[in-house]
């Protein structure tokens, strides 16, 4: 539950801010790996406000958005309203769908929040037969150029737990211990090149950037303007940015 209202208050900048998937990126990786069709059922987990479940939506897929965060949910329900996306209120390690019941089980930026043994117990019993999993990430890399280092550092900094903002990302570098047949792995790089007002708003949609209701809060945005005021060229700050893709079956 800790982990579920991380997100409370910060929906908004998620959904204005965040990286979008590319369905031109995705798509044709999934098709050629796994044979992707429209008339596969998707399981997105961790579905937050929607964003990995468009990918699928855009190639005529019917998706269950499984979602915890109420706030979330609200969101992805007001931006898909007359599509083919069912939302439901579940975890990764209890998803509330029947068994044997989806195509392929897929998570973005949601995978390290998961119980991994308790997730793909419950992954197994959703998936059909030699069902497909796709954990796909998407988001700054852990060091790239120098303001990928010094925002990580800022946050560290300033987060409640002063903690790695990167510690739970192991589990992207050990899917292989899960997903051990037919395993793709793919990283692309790329960047993001960002003005204030979006640079601002990503890292406050970050779970571990204070809210704007904490007593440091102001501290931080004066730090995080400087940082932006001492890298931004033209008005843009640049971030290192990666795909992280693993796509794979379960053993039998």
């Amino acid at each position: 539950m800790k982990s579920v209202r991380r997100f409370d208050g910060k929906v908004t900048d998620y959904d204005r801010y965040r990286e979008r998937y590319a369905p031109d990126v995705l798509l044709p990786i999934l098709r050629q790996h796994c044979g992707l069709v429209p008339e596969w059922l998707i399981a997105d987990v961790g579905a937050g406000t929607g964003m990995l479940a468009d990918v699928f939506l855009s190639n005529g897929n019917p998706v269950v958005a499984v979602e915890p965060n109420a706030e979330m949910r609200d969101t992805c329900t007001e931006l898909h309203r007359g599509m083919t996306l069912t939302i439901v209120d579940g975890i990764a390690e209890q998803t509330g769908l029947p068994d044997h019941s989806v195509d392929l089980v897929t998570a973005g930026r949601a995978m390290h929040w998961f119980d991994p043994e308790r997730s793909m117990a419950e992954f197994r019993r959703i998936l059909k037969s030699d069902g497909w999993i796709a954990i796909i990430a998407l988001g700054r890399t852990e060091k790239g150029r120098e303001e990928n280092i010094l925002l990580e550092q800022l946050l560290r900094q300033f987060s409640p737990e002063h903690a790695d903002t990167h510690a739970g990302y192991s589990i992207y570098r050990s899917l292989e211990t899960y997903l051990t047949r037919d395993l793709y792995r793919r990283e692309i790089l790329s960047s993001m090149k960002l003005d204030w007002e979006a640079l601002h708003g990503m890292v406050m949609s970050l779970s571990h950037a204070p809210s704007r209701e904490a007593d440091n809060y102001a501290a931080f945005e004066t730090a995080l303007r400087s940082l932006y005021e001492g890298y931004a060229s033209n008005g843009s700050f640049v971030l290192e940015s990666r795909y992280w893709i693993n796509i794979g079956r379960l053993p039998r």
